[in-house]
């Protein structure tokens, strides 16, 4: 399996090049639906160790259904197949541009949460204007019984999040596991009331924002992933969730920008415009560099082929 890997502040990607599974035809969200039915201990096994890292994303290359995108993409990490991924899109821009396959300026790429248009600025600036995204429900409370009444947003950028500002816990490099333990017990808990309301919404990820020591950045974050593990990149998707409520609050205007601090000190410069169904078109510009360019060998006599699960 030939891949490239890339990171994104921080935050890994891994762009499947070749010798990755036949997903058949259809829409883009078919054949993500396929590759988590059909072929979740391969996903697993690119992204798991030995093979992978922690926090490691995977960007499977397909064809289009449109004819105007440069490619088709379908992202995962070790738990779950995504339906967009801000920093990986950044990360898949610089590689294509490594590769040869797009230059300097406007291009479109389809994912299975819809088509995203990504800027390349240079070698490793990237802009990318993501699917419309939205806040659905401002305030919503879970009890839990060691942190009490938690109160937060859910919205969508691509993801479902659940955002909390203040964090409970304070967003400094030195609480990781704190706020990875308490991510994960707040999302089984929104998720239970998500089921319980039927909803419909599963939350996948959760946000802690808090106050960032540089004078110039609005917020630093804690982004909890599918995979249990916290995400060194001030997270796209999360970002544009991010904006969805500012914006459905007043607190930031079209057009104006600000910058999202990672809990590592890697940023995003974001902006939004109005969407056309009521919510907003996010604008997240970040940079990527090339770590690796390898194929992945997946030997059958290797006991830890499939990935080390514990």
């Amino acid at each position: 399996m030939h891949v490239i890997d890339s990171h994104t502040g921080g935050e890994p990607t891994r762009v499947i090049l070749d010798g990755g599974p036949d997903l058949g035809s259809g829409s883009l969200s078919d054949r993500a639906q396929r590759l988590a039915t059909d072929h979740q201990a391969l996903y697993r096994a690119i992204m798991m160790e030995p093979r992978g890292q922690p926090a490691m994303v995977g960007a499977l290359l397909v064809e289009p259904t449109d004819e105007s995108c440069v490619t088709g993409v379908i992202y995962f990490d070790a738990g779950a197949v995504l339906g967009m991924c801000g920093h990986g899109t950044i990360g898949l821009a610089v590689t294509l541009a490594h590769l040869g396959r797009i230059d300097i300026g406007t291009h479109r790429i389809e994912t299975p949460a819809g088509i995203v248009e990504v800027t390349l600025t240079d070698r490793n600036t990237v802009t990318v204007r993501n699917i419309e995204s939205r806040r659905v429900a401002k305030d919503v409370s879970i009890t839990l019984d060691d942190l009490g009444t938690i109160t937060g947003d859910i919205a969508y950028g691509g993801n479902w999040f659940y955002i909390i500002d203040p964090s409970p816990v304070a967003v400094e490099p030195s609480n990781l596991r704190a706020l990875t333990d308490t991510a994960i017990s707040i999302r089984t808990a929104i998720n239970e009331r998500q089921q319980a309301d039927q909803t419909g919404i599963e939350v996948d990820h959760v946000i802690f924002q808090g106050p960032s020591p540089k004078p110039d950045i609005q917020s630093r974050n804690f982004v909890l992933c599918p995979d249990d593990t916290y995400d060194r990149s001030p997270c796209g998707t999360g970002s544009s969730a991010r904006l969805a409520c500012l914006a459905a609050d007043g607190l930031l205007a079209p057009g104006e920008e600000i910058q999202q601090e990672s809990i590592i000190g890697s940023h995003y410069q974001l902006s939004y415009q109005p969407g056309q169904a009521g919510g907003i078109i996010p604008q997240i510009t970040g940079q990527a560099y090339i770590m690796a360019e390898t194929k992945l060998i997946f030997d059958p006599s290797d006991p830890f082929r499939d990935g080390i699960i514990l």
